[in-house]
């Protein structure tokens, strides 16, 4: 294996991207000003130049997400801003919208978005073979399908190893844009997956009431990164792009750490470049989550859902033993603070929380005591502390280089070399007078020329080779470290490894003769691509104002039955009611641990013969 690795971090803005950065991202993603599946994280162009500019300093890359499907109307926009991107150094772009491809775009990467639904080899060696240059795989797919795909593909792969899961399998789920046209594939998915649902049977005996039935844990696959990347994997995504600062921070800080001895381990090298010094210790329960799940990835019967809150719960603190007026008495071996946020679960097992005002030994004062009973699980869901570190300078990110003095007629040479190879050297002209004292010399050279603080760079070596030791002021070796400095990060510049990639429209024929609704096809553009790839019948996308009743509006790898403990051979389907009492039948996908998810009958709900 000689490829190299990539963590790749989002950001909602300027501000976490650099913030990412810095604790060891090799790569971010994030929104530009419109056509994101995220709406709500936009940035401007001013805004991703800034992110350009720092990052490309450690060879770090910045993609940008332009993954929704778009109108008619909007493609010429769409070729504007991607030109417009591409002017101000961005590293690549992420799509879903396969009418992109037959725009004049510039030569630059594409990546396909997992909105595409890349779940099957056919899919992938289409998009290696039309020109895309990465792939975003699906979620859901088994270590298995992934080597078999790295073995028949050159393409680059990139997984999601941590974040947020959606329930359904990505770009085919179609809920949200049923019920009221707020398509997940526009960037506007209203999020029915986190919503409360009462489960029944076909003769509407109630099985489960009011509970997040289709809310799942959150995706860690902290201790699976050797696999994945001896299955093939380059890039490690953490998803993210409406989630803070702070959650970015800690969660590329865990993630660095883990690769970092990984690669070492395996002699593989990461994407860009810098060393990072951390100045906490990363803890992932001490952020957003909802429970941590491998999404089956090794554990095919562990439960994944987050069905009781769709909220953050955090670390688990401890059991109440005693309850008083004003103060609790809990059993943890945890440290709680003045200002931490707690939560527990009520006698309707529905979440509830509190912050901390004072604690003294083992009695825990809170805000709101009403609720706090003993025998209560309580969890931290807010470290004040933790936070405060994350806040303050949490990582320090550094390009290593050595410093090497010698000798000419005309005076002294100082040259450096950083680890990727870039040099630079300077002369310091003019008579050259033997130091008086040596130790002081060599140590003024050590301590002006090293004294890189308010750089990117530190030095790890420096020699002097010169015949005998010299004198310098101090002000002329700050001078030489200051011009020393501008000249490498130039050097920098002219050489950063760039990728381009010239898209050329060809006839690869698409591995399907017939798209219906769920190839995702609102454009002409789009139409026009998969006909010229030998498509014959295409229908429009839901987004059109498609009538998606009696029609499949979700796929999961996710069973109901199974994390209910109701698992039986060949069962029946089930009938999932919203809180609007609007009614979903649901059929089960036996011996794949999934299910099927149908928008309300046509016929009442009698009939739950699906074909």
């Amino acid at each position: 294996m000689n490829r190299k690795i990539e963590l790749l971090a989002p950001a909602k803005d300027a501000e976490t991207a650099i913030a990412a950065i810095k604790c060891g991202a090799d790569a971010v993603y994030m929104g530009a000003e419109r056509f994101g599946a995220r709406q709500a994280a936009v940035n401007s162009y001013e805004d991703i130049k800034q992110v350009v500019d720092f990052a490309h300093q450690y060879y770090a890359k910045v993609y940008v997400a332009l993954n929704i499907l778009l109108f008619d109307g909007e493609l010429l926009k769409a070729e504007k801003m991607i030109q417009q991107l591409y002017a101000i150094g961005i590293d690549g772009l992420i799509i879903q919208d396969m009418g992109l491809l037959e725009l004049d775009l510039p030569p630059i990467p594409l990546i396909a978005s997992t909105q595409m639904d890349n779940s099957s080899l056919e899919k992938i060696k289409f998009l290696e073979d039309v020109g895309f240059t990465r792939v975003i795989l699906a979620r859901e797919l088994p270590i298995e399908e992934i080597k078999r795909i790295r073995e028949n593909t050159s393409i680059a792969l990139e997984s999601f190893i941590h974040g947020a899961l959606c329930v359904s399998k990505s770009g085919q789920c179609y809920m949200s844009c049923a019920l009221g046209g707020r398509s997940g594939n526009r960037g506007q998915c209203a999020q029915p997956c986190r919503r409360l649902y009462t489960l029944k049977d076909v003769q509407e005996n109630i099985l489960l009431k009011d509970r997040y039935l289709l809310s799942i844990k959150d995706l860690n696959l902290s201790q699976h990164l050797e696999e994945l990347i001896e299955a093939g994997i380059s890039t490690f995504k953490i998803e993210g792009r409406l989630k803070d600062t702070a959650y970015v921070v800690n969660t590329v800080s865990h993630y660095r750490k883990l690769l970092d001895a990984i690669l070492a381990k395996k002699k593989l090298a990461k994407n860009s470049s810098g060393n990072v010094t951390f100045n906490f210790e990363p803890n992932l329960e001490k952020t957003f989550n909802r429970g941590f799940t491998d999404f089956n990835f090794a554990d095919k019967q562990a439960k994944i859902g987050s069905i009781d809150t769709p909220k953050t719960v955090g670390e688990f603190v401890g059991t109440v033993k005693k309850v008083e007026k004003q103060y609790f008495i809990i059993d943890t071996k945890l440290e709680l603070h003045s200002g931490d946020g707690i939560c527990f679960f009520d006698w309707q097992n529905n979440l509830s929380g509190t912050t901390i005002n004072q604690v003294e030994y083992q009695k825990i004062y809170a805000q709101k005591m009403n609720e706090i009973n003993v025998g209560q699980k309580i969890y931290r869901n807010f470290d004040h502390q933790f936070a405060q570190k994350l806040e303050n300078q949490p990582a320090d990110r550094k390009i290593r280089l050595s410093i090497n003095i010698t000798e000419n007629d005309k005076g002294l040479v100082i040259s450096c070399i950083d680890e990727d190879g870039n040099k630079a050297q300077i002369e310091i002209l003019g008579e050259k007078k033997t130091a008086l004292k040596v130790d002081a010399a060599k140590d003024a050279f050590h301590n002006q020329l090293t004294r890189l603080g308010n750089t990117i760079f530190e030095c790890e070596k420096l020699e002097i080779n010169t015949s005998q030791m010299y004198f310098v002021p101090a002000s002329q070796l700050n001078e030489a470290r200051r011009q020393l400095v501008e000249k490498l990060i130039m050097e920098r510049r002219k050489n950063r490894p760039i990728q381009e990639a010239k898209i050329s429209k060809n006839e690869v024929p698409y591995f399907e003769k017939h798209l219906k609704f769920n190839g995702n096809v609102i454009n002409k553009q789009a139409r026009d691509f998969y006909r010229r790839h030998g498509v014959e019948t295409i229908e429009e996308g839901a987004e059109t104002g498609l009538n998606l009743i009696g029609q499949k509006v979700m796929t999961t790898k996710y069973c109901l039955r199974k994390e209910l403990n109701m698992c039986k051979p060949n069962a029946e389907p089930l009938v999932l009611q919203d809180e609007d009492e609007r009614e979903y039948k649901v059929k089960f996908l036996c011996g794949k641990c999934g299910m099927e998810i149908y928008l309300e009958f046509e016929d009442g709900g009698e009939n739950f013969d699906i074909a």
